[in-house]
Parts: C-alpha cells; sequence; structure tokens
C-alpha cells in the first residue's frame, strides 16, 4: 500500500485531477475506523522557508511564514471536520528566536494575525504554549488577548506553540512545581520523597489536556527537535516529506489511515 501512495502521491503534484483527488479522499475517509481516531493531533510544521526559495525566488521569506500560516488554517478545519478534540501546532520554537531579528520579527507578525484569525471563529478555544516572556511585549500581550478572548469556547482545543522548547517546558513545570510546595512551606527534601510523574505532568503547559497521540512532521525531517518531550512518550509519529505548504487534505488523511492501522502498546 505505501508505495501505491508514493506513486499516486508524486502523481498528483505533477498532475492533480480534482475528480480524481476527492475520489481518493472519499475512499481513504472509508479506510479510517472512526472509533480509532487520535483524540489529540500535533504537527511540526516544517519547511515554510525552503517553500518561499522554491515558489517564490527573491520574495522574502515572509511570503513562505503566510503560506505555512494559511495551511494551519485549514489543517485546523480538517481536524474539527473529522472530530479531532485537540490540535498542537508548533510554529516558533525557542531555538528560533536566535535568528536574525529581521526574521523573526515578520514571523512573529504572522503568528500574531493566525492567533487572532482562529480566536475570531468563535467556534475554538485558543491556548498560547510556550515562554512568552521570551518575545516581544506588544506581540505576547496580543497573543494573551487571543488566548482570552476565546476561552469560553467549546469546540475544538487550539494549542499554538511559540517560544517552545521542550527543555524550556520541563524547566517551567519544575520550577512552578517547587514554587507550589514552597508556598505551601514544605522542604525540598520533603517534595522529593513524595514527588510523582502526576506532579510533574500537572505543570506543564498543557496540563489537563490528553498528550498527543499522532505528532506530524513535515519536509521529510525525522527527528523530534524537543517538540512535547514529555507528552509524546508514547505518540505515534508520522513523517511527511511535503513542505508545509504543499501538505494537502489527503496527506493528513493518510496520515489518520496509517494511525488508525497501528497497534499501540504504549510499551507493554
Amino acid at each position: 500500500m505505501a508505495w501505491r501512495d508514493n506513486v499516486r502521491d508524486w502523481a498528483d503534484r505533477l498532475r492533480p485531477s480534482g475528480l480524481l483527488y476527492s475520489t481518493y479522499e472519499t475512499r481513504l475517509l472509508g479506510d479510517i475506523d472512526p472509533q480509532r481516531l487520535p483524540k489529540h493531533v500535533a504537527v511540526m510544521a516544517d519547511g515554510n522557508r525552503r517553500w518561499a526559495r522554491l515558489n517564490a525566488p527573491g520574495s522574502e521569506l515572509t511570503v513562505g511564514y503566510q503560506a505555512g500560516a494559511d495551511k494551519l488554517k485549514q489543517f485546523v478545519v480538517w481536524c474539527d471536520e473529522v472530530g479531532i478534540k485537540v490540535v498542537t501546532l508548533w510554529v516558533l520554537s525557542t531555538d528560533n528566536l536566535s535568528r536574525a531579528s529581521a526574521e523573526v520579527a515578520p514571523l512573529l507578525d504572522v503568528i500574531d494575525r493566525l492567533a487572532g484569525d482562529l480566536a475570531a471563529s468563535g467556534r475554538w478555544r485558543v491556548q498560547i504554549v510556550g515562554d512568552l516572556d521570551l518575545l516581544p511585549d506588544a506581540v505576547a500581550a496580543s497573543l494573551r488577548r487571543a488566548e482570552s478572548s476565546s476561552a469560553q469556547a467549546t469546540g475544538l482545543h487550539v494549542n499554538i506553540a511559540v517560544a517552545y522548547g521542550g527543555r524550556t517546558e520541563l524547566r517551567d513545570a519544575v520550577r512552578s512545581l517547587l514554587q507550589g510546595e514552597a508556598r505551601k512551606g514544605r522542604t525540598l527534601a520533603e517534595v522529593a520523597d513524595t514527588l510523582e510523574m502526576g506532579d510533574i505532568a500537572g505543570h506543564l503547559y498543557t496540563a489537563g489536556q490528553p498528550d498527543p497521540d499522532l505528532v506530524i512532521r513535515t519536509s521529510g525531517e525525522q527527528r523530534v527537535s524537543g517538540f512535547l518531550m514529555w507528552q509524546s512518550a508514547h505518540s505515534e509519529f508520522y513523517f511527511c516529506e511535503a513542505l508545509w505548504p504543499d501538505f494537502r487534505r489527503v496527506d493528513f488523511l493518510r496520515a489518520l489511515r496509517a494511525y488508525s492501522d497501528r497497534e499501540r502498546r504504549y510499551g507493554r
């Protein structure tokens, strides 16, 4: 089945056919067991800069960032349509912040608009996960407004991972845990004696949410890069060759089919 998908993928990208494409999507949906859909899908939307260089040579990289943001909005709709409950979109890592300010500033503008657009839907709850203290004050404040304005939405829960790093999240979780225990008057030795996994999990950026069942990474990269290090311990991973702006609904459905066909053993 995999080789057929690869051939079809190659042909589709060279000569897409609306009717054929729609028929194949319908077939893929029929192959997916709705009882085996992931509750939480996370995506590492990689390849926006490469897409810009290939598709808009000589243009600002912002072209790729905006194309990537537009695709993320589509992706959220696709997830909502099939009944996914939680989506996490990794849009900016802590490592990305070390890039030149001339590149980071327009990317932050794109992310800010993305968060605002998703929150403005009125259907989805937007939550910002990351260290907002690393961002310019105005951007951080705007992202917090998007989060608070959608806090009462009861539909799909959309995490936007911005200024996010897995090690940073674990540091912040441990710091928050220790600060909370100190306020209770407990000593470090007392905390160490009773510390459980759930104590740390309760202080993660995504505390209270189900761990991601499926993590998708695009652009052919096959590494975790610190994304949801704690939460993805038992996640299934799906790697796709397409650059993120070229990621299609059929690619998404293939990822869901691959997930539904796997036997999850959780280390057992």
